[in-house]
């Protein structure tokens, strides 16, 4: 398994540069990582270990300009960490169906990724 993060260098910069020129081109960015995220989590569902279904229901994704997020696990779902990170004094072997996830949409997760940050910097030097 690869490292589970996707990075960009110079990212905040560009984020930070972007709301100071055309701040309503952040929400577009935003978009473009909840979309992403959705992609990554509809992976996971069909990873993700079922018994009673709950772990599963618990995924959500969400975007920021800067990120796009998967969650797994809430209140009623307080597994959710062991399951995908194991539990060794328990013999909880980890399960890491989101980081599968990634790994298995990252390459699409990334080039969408950078061509949406390649449009977004478009926009910008052409109104300017």
């Amino acid at each position: 398994m690869s490292d589970p993060a996707v990075q960009v260098i110079g990212l905040n910069r560009f984020v930070r540069q972007l709301k100071q020129l055309e701040p309503e081109l952040l929400d577009e960015l935003k978009g473009a990582n909840k979309e992403l995220a959705g992609r990554v989590e509809s992976t996971a569902r069909g990873l993700v270990p079922t018994r009673s279904g709950k772990l599963a229901s618990s995924l959500r994704s969400s975007g920021t300009a800067r990120s796009g997020i998967v969650r797994a696990g809430k209140a009623r779902v307080p597994y959710a960490g062991p399951i995908h990170f194991g539990w060794a004094s328990r013999n909880i072997r980890p399960d890491p169906f989101l980081w599968t996830a990634l790994d298995r949409r990252r390459s699409e997760v990334e080039s969408r990724y950078l061509a949406e940050l390649e449009r977004v910097s478009r926009k910008v030097s052409d109104r300017g």
